[in-house]
C-alpha cells in the first residue's frame, strides 16, 4: 500500500493556477503518486477558467480573482477576494472529505489566515516559501515604509502559524529560522528541480534565428525586477558590434508591453522576438535552438537570495548561461554560467559574445550544467526530499529524511 494512502493534502495557491504553476504541480503529482488524496485551490487565470476539474486524479477548485494587484488598493482587493474564496472552498472541501494538511504557497504571506480555523481540528499548516515578500516589495517599489513593515509582520505571523515549512533553497531556510523563528528541524529545503520528462533535448528549429547565426534566449516572467530593461541595453551593445545575433524572449508579465516599447525605441525590433506565454512544447523548442541563455535578473536582495527556475531549465537543456553574480544564481549554476559584474550591461553583453566566439567552452559549460541537473538537481532527486518532509508532516514512521543537496 502506498505510504500516504488515506491522507488528504489541500494545496492553496493565490498567484497562479494549477497546473500552470510547475513547482506546485510537481509537488501535487508526487504526493498523489505516493498515495495521498490531493486537492488544490487556486485562482482562475492564464486560460484556466473551469471552476472545478480533475487532472491526473488531482481535484482542482478555481475561484474568481477580479484583478491582479497594482498599488495598495489593487493588492487589498486581490488579496481580500482570494482569502474569501479560499476559505469558502476550504470549508466545502473539508465537509466533503477531511484534509490532514493545508499546504499554503506564497505570495502573499496571508494564507495562514485561512488555515488557522482548521488547526483547531488537528489540521497541520505547511508553508511553502516561494518568495521572500519583504524583499520582493523593495524590488518592486524601491522603498520601505508602512507596507514593508506589514510584509515583515505577515511573514512573521506565517512562520508562527506554520507547523512545518518548505524552503526553496538554503537562503530561504535561513530566513525561516532566523527571521521567522522556526525550529531548524521543521524547515526542509525542496528545490524546484526541473522535470526531465518535460524538458526534452531536441535539435531545435532554425526558424527562430530569423536567418541569423546565433540565438540568445530568455524564458521567465517579465516584470520590474526581472531585468529585461538591462537585457535590452546589453542587446543594443551587441547589435551595434555585430548583426548575426537574434534574441528570443519567452514569457509574459506586467512589464511586457513596456519592454517591447523600449526595444522599439532602442531600434532593436528586428533583432528581438517577444513570444509571450507559450506552450511547453514551443518553450522547449525555442530554448533548444538557443546558443546561449540569459538571466538578467537585477542585483536586488530578492534576486540575490532566490533560486530562479529558468537557470535549471537552461541547464537541463544543455545551454551555457550568462547572468549577474547573485548568490543563489551561482549556487545553482556554478560552472555552467558566466557571471557579469552587477549592473554592468556592457560586461553582460561581452560575456554573451565571448561564448558565441568560443563554442568549445560554451559546450563544456553546457555539459557541466546538464550533468549537474541529471545527477543532483532534477525533480527525480528533489521529490525524495518532499516525500521525506511529508513523512514528518503526516507523522508517518519511515526511513530518515533525505538531506537537501
Amino acid at each position: 500500500m502506498p505510504e500516504f494512502a488515506g491522507k488528504h493534502v489541500l494545496i492553496v495557491i493565490e498567484n497562479l493556477p494549477a497546473p500552470f504553476d510547475r513547482r506546485v504541480w510537481q509537488e501535487a503529482t508526487t504526493l498523489k503518486e505516493e498515495g495521498a488524496d490531493v486537492s488544490i485551490i487556486c485562482p482562475k487565470m492564464k486560460g484556466y477558467t473551469k471552476s472545478y476539474e480533475q487532472i491526473d486524479g488531482i481535484d482542482i477548485y478555481r475561484h474568481p480573482l477580479p484583478t491582479e494587484g497594482h498599488g495598495a488598493l489593487g493588492y487589498l482587493v486581490e488579496y481580500s477576494t482570494a482569502l474569501f474564496w479560499e476559505l469558502v472552498l476550504c470549508i466545502k472541501i473539508f465537509l466533503k472529505k477531511r484534509f490532514h494538511v493545508i499546504h499554503g504557497c506564497n505570495p502573499p504571506d496571508l494564507i495562514f489566515l485561512v488555515a488557522l480555523p482548521f488547526k483547531l481540528f488537528g489540521v497541520k499548516y505547511v508553508f511553502d516559501h516561494h518568495d521572500i515578500n519583504p524583499e520582493l516589495y523593495i524590488a518592486k517599489f524601491n522603498k520601505k515604509g508602512l507596507f514593508y513593515r506589514a510584509m515583515l509582520l505577515f511573514e512573521r505571523w506565517t512562520f508562527k502559524a506554520a507547523d512545518y515549512s518548505i524552503a526553496t533553497n538554503e537562503s530561504y531556510r535561513k530566513i525561516a529560522v532566523e527571521r521567522g523563528g522556526m525550529n531548524p528541524k521543521d524547515v526542509t529545503v525542496v528545490r524546484s528541480g526541473p522535470s526531465l520528462k518535460r524538458l526534452k533535448l531536441t535539435d531545435g528549429n532554425p526558424d527562430y534565428k530569423r536567418g541569423r547565426n546565433f540565438l540568445i534566449g530568455y524564458v521567465g516572467v517579465i516584470g520590474v525586477q526581472e531585468g529585461l530593461d538591462l537585457l535590452m541595453e546589453s542587446a543594443q551593445y551587441i547589435v551595434q558590434k555585430r548583426q548575426d545575433v537574434q534574441f528570443a524572449i519567452v514569457g509574459g508579465g506586467t512589464a511586457l508591453e513596456e519592454i517591447e516599447e523600449l526595444a522599439n525605441q532602442m531600434g532593436l525590433s528586428e533583432y528581438i522576438d517577444f513570444y509571450g506565454r507559450v506552450s511547453d512544447e514551443m518553450l522547449v523548442d525555442v530554448l533548444n535552438t538557443c546558443n546561449v541563455c540569459v538571466n538578467p535578473d537585477k542585483p536586488t536582495e530578492m534576486n540575490n537570495l532566490s533560486t530562479m527556475n529558468k537557470i535549471m531549465e537552461y541547464m537541463a537543456l544543455k545551454k551555457p548561461i550568462v547572468q549577474y553574480d547573485l548568490k543563489e544564481g551561482r549556487a545553482s549554476a556554478l560552472e555552467a554560467s558566466l557571471y557579469a559584474t552587477n549592473h554592468d550591461t556592457a560586461d553582460f553583453a561581452k560575456k554573451i559574445m565571448w561564448l558565441l566566439d568560443n563554442p568549445e567552452e560554451g559546450q563544456r559549460m553546457a555539459e557541466y550544467g546538464y550533468d549537474r541537473v541529471l545527477n543532483k538537481l532534477s525533480w527525480d532527486y528533489e521529490r525524495e526530499n518532499l516525500i521525506g518532509f511529508y513523512r514528518t508532516a503526516l507523522q508517518i514512521k519511515h526511513a530518515p529524511l533525505v538531506q537537501p543537496i
